[in-house]
């Protein structure tokens, strides 16, 4: 009895940490908490970690179901994320960075963009809808879990990576990931579009 559980866990942890991909967003979230203090920095991860957690159950329990209640569908998350993103990488090149006014908050920056749509994107909406149906909620449930436990470690020590990288080193990420954002960005509003005007 217990094999089969833990091999459904192993196959629903693996799919969302691949599509949360925590170890991908290092040098995203680097460029976005650029300029922060150390303490401030930890709080931005507190509440993004907390938001992604609260957004992914609500998802698992009733991700169809809100889904269909306000008739729409995963593709229309790719589009909005997509916007997001690109509005993301626009103030990040031409502002410096994302926190660049007195009026967005390191709060704030957790919830969008580094909550969702990074951490919390359609990807892993329409994973955990997925697990959901084929393992059921306990499964689904420890796999959040297990996957935002990873994603929290590689968060935590994310001032060390950005101790070696220096002010220089930070500066050139955070322009060189504005155009990967952006290019994300694009991906996204494809693939969203995509599936309301099929190709051919």
């Amino acid at each position: 009895m217990a094999v089969p559980f833990l091999d459904e866990l192993l196959k629903a942890t693996v799919a969302l940490l691949v599509v949360v991909d925590p170890a991908g967003l290092v040098p995203v979230v680097l460029a976005l908490t650029k300029g922060m203090k150390k303490e401030e920095r930890r709080g931005t991860f507190r509440v993004a970690m907390l938001v992604a957690i609260v957004l992914l159950v609500i998802f698992a329990v009733a991700g169809q179901e809100l889904l269909n209640l306000f008739g729409i569908t995963v593709d229309s998350f790719m589009i909005a994320g997509g916007i997001l993103l690109m509005i993301l990488a626009m103030q990040m090149i031409f502002r410096g960075g994302f926190v660049g006014s007195s009026s967005i908050s390191a709060d704030e920056v957790g919830v969008v963009p580094i909550a969702f749509p990074l951490l919390v994107g359609p990807g892993a909406i329409t994973t955990t809808i997925v697990s959901l149906q084929t393992y059921g909620i306990l499964v689904t449930l420890l796999s959040i879990v297990i996957v935002m436990s990873v994603a929290w470690l590689v968060l935590r020590y994310l001032d060390r990576i950005d101790s070696l990288l220096g002010k220089r080193g930070t500066a050139v990420l955070s322009t060189l990931m504005a155009v990967f954002i952006a290019a994300i960005a694009v991906q996204f509003i494809l693939t969203g579009i995509q599936f309301y005007y099929p190709p051919g």
